[in-house]
């Protein structure tokens, strides 16, 4: 039961962040685009890995958690460079 978006129906962008349990990186990393998102409007979606990622996201990102999608298309991974995804966010 894959949550992957491609588009948003309020046409603001669309981020997808994908997880796990008991993973610090992704807590940092969650925190950045939750902060991020306080001043530029797009839509967050967070997959747990684990449990709602759709099999091939999983065999993908099992090894790169936390990972990013803009859009549907993997844009960061281990850490969130904000300042970069706030430039893509206005390209997108």
């Amino acid at each position: 039961m894959g949550r992957e978006h491609m588009g948003s129906a309020t046409g603001a962008a669309v981020v997808t962040f994908y997880t796990r349990d008991q993973c610090h990186l992704c807590h940092q990393a969650l925190a950045i685009i939750e902060e991020l998102q306080l001043t530029q409007p797009f839509e967050l979606v967070v997959v747990d890995l684990d449990r709602h990622a759709s099999p091939d996201k999983l065999a993908a990102y099992d090894h790169e958690v936390p990972v990013v999608e803009l859009q549907g298309r993997k844009i960061m991974k281990y850490t969130v460079d904000p300042a970069r995804l706030s430039r893509l966010l206005m390209l997108a």
